[in-house]
């Protein structure tokens, strides 16, 4: 390492031991506390409230400590965003192998959440490309985790949800980066054809590298391909989407399913690597969509007003602003992971209940069992599930949109949503809050090895996953009793909307996907 990374270790160590030293009290205090990150991408809220007296700041562990570009490693503390980790690996030419398609998302939430990507389906979600990781246990203890050391926390630990420890810092594995993702856009006609296509080129003994899909429709979508490379085949035209006059890649790929409809001569074209892994930033693959349809009878859903509003398109805005106009209790916003055989059940099921469209699709390489990451249910866990190898794939289906607007309407269609999940052996992701009971949610994990994993490494003081992922203060209104006028007055179109928009503008939370090293990437 050079001076400066020395120093910026030394630094980080020095903020550990403090960390580890205000962990230590509280649990000596018996008191359970919150994390305090600096954002978040999650759409719960938290369990604990917003008591300053029982929070533990890590938001100063925000950088990247060292690349190693023989090993092919980044040590990088956890709150670092995914923009400014591959900006940063983007200068030694290295790319992590799964990168979050929102920029913001840190590499601690990747590691304690659940993050696949469109390069899952090869290697797995976020935390199966960590080599190890840093951890300050509740008793203030900090230990590593590997495969080889404390390999149970390790993997335990992944998908979580945080309640193991706080994560500190970690070593990403890296790989050569290419200046291009020669992309490929293949038409279907029904969720069908798009469950099978996926299914057949998301092989991981392929050549490609990414594959996710879009349904616009029953009848009309795109399975999406790509394929890092530094020399585009011939006359492939380069597609941007970063820049304020770029086009939203979604509308981009409905568009082009207007004049590239034959299945047999699918459409090629170049995107510059960075712009590619974050494709999805602006409108939030399209759930900004619902904030102009919000404010419909004041803002215009066209191209001059997205490129006029561009700065708030930015999901980094947009989190801010949902969490802020308390659209969460209104907004499907969660991923669903479900059995290839019972996909195409689940979205016809979802277009009856719900009619949300678009839907993502991504395939996921799915972990070993035991996890805490979602996983086909088919199989029980006495038996089979635990010998699940990690290399089967499902079907991860993104469903955002809006929801019922009455709150009793809207916690009905969660439940139902829950129970056709169970049904066909899927489950949702745990950054979204579960309406479950405590028995159905454990149902669809392994609660023995999770509370004995706890128990060893000292975690029983902290929340459970199923307290920090639990919809609370729901049964008031799901059984029509009274609100206070302060509800009340919060739920008058267009307030909630513009406190959202208030509160996204004082965090000031966002930055332009266009730094001066992706531009040097490939120059426009």
């Amino acid at each position: 390492m050079t001076n400066q990374q020395q120093q910026a270790m030394a630094r980080h160590d020095d903020a550990v031991s403090h960390i580890a030293t205000t962990v230590k009290a509280f649990h000596d205090r018996g008191e359970k506390f919150r994390i305090f990150h600096g954002s978040t991408n999650s759409t719960r809220k938290s369990a604990l409230g917003r008591d300053p007296k029982k929070v533990v700041d890590t938001s100063q562990l925000n950088n990247v400590l060292h690349i190693d570009t023989e090993k092919l490693t980044a040590l990088v503390e956890p709150n670092v965003p995914m923009d400014r980790l591959v900006e940063a690996t983007l200068e030694h030419g290295l790319v992590p192998p799964v990168v979050m398609e929102f920029p913001g998302i840190t590499v601690g939430g990747g590691y304690s959440g659940t993050s696949g990507e469109s390069s899952s389906f090869r290697h797995g979600f976020f935390d199966r490309t960590l080599n190890r990781v840093e951890l300050v246990l509740a008793t203030g203890d900090v230990i590593t985790c590997s495969e080889t050391e404390n390999a149970d926390l390790f993997r335990g630990a992944a998908g979580a949800v945080g309640t193991f420890g706080v994560t500190t810092m970690v070593e990403i594995q890296l790989r050569k980066a290419a200046k291009y993702v020669e992309t490929t856009y293949h038409p279907v006609s029904s969720t069908q054809e798009a469950i099978a296509k996926i299914k057949e080129l998301a092989d991981p003994a392929g050549d490609l590298d990414y594959v996710d899909g879009i349904l616009f429709s029953p009848t009309s979508g795109a399975i999406i391909t790509g394929r890092m490379t530094d020399t585009p085949t011939a006359n492939t035209p380069t597609q941007r989407f970063s820049a304020a006059s770029d086009p939203w890649f979604y509308l981009h790929v409905q568009d082009l399913l207007t004049t590239h409809k034959d299945p047999e001569q699918p459409y090629q074209e170049a995107i510059p690597l960075p712009e590619y892994l974050f494709r999805y930033d602006r409108g939030g693959f399209w759930v900004a969509a619902a904030a102009f349809a919000y404010f419909k009878h004041l803002v215009p859903f066209n191209a001059f007003t997205r490129w006029w509003l561009d700065d708030f398109m930015h999901t980094r805005m947009l989190y801010k602003a949902l969490h802020g106009s308390g659209h969460t209790e209104r907004m499907f916003v969660q991923d669903l992971a479900l059995p290839y055989a019972t996909a195409q059940d689940f979205i016809e099921y979802s277009d009856e209940r719900l009619g949300i469209w678009p839907l993502w699709l991504c395939p996921l390489r799915q972990s070993a069992q035991p996890s805490m990451h979602p996983h086909d249910t088919s199989t029980g866990y006495h038996s089979q599930r635990q010998q699940t190898t990690g290399e089967e794939q499902m079907l991860n289906i993104g469903l955002w949109g809006e929801g019922p607007p009455a709150r009793s309407d809207f916690i009905a269609a969660n439940r139902d949503i829950e129970r056709k999940l169970k049904e066909l052996h899927g489950m949702r992701w745990l950054y979204a809050q579960t309406y479950h009971s405590a028995s159905e949610f454990w149902d669809d994990f392994d609660r023995s090895w999770y509370d004995g994993l706890r128990k060893k490494y000292g975690a029983e003081g902290l929340p459970t996953v199923f307290e920090k992922v639990r919809a609370s203060g729901d049964e008031m209104v799901a059984e029509g009793k009274n609100v206070g006028w302060a509800q009340w007055l919060g739920s008058m179109w267009p307030l909630p909307g513009l406190y959202g928009l208030t509160k996204a503008i004082q965090s000031r939370d966002y930055v332009a996907a266009r730094s001066s090293t992706w531009k040097d990437w490939v120059p426009r």
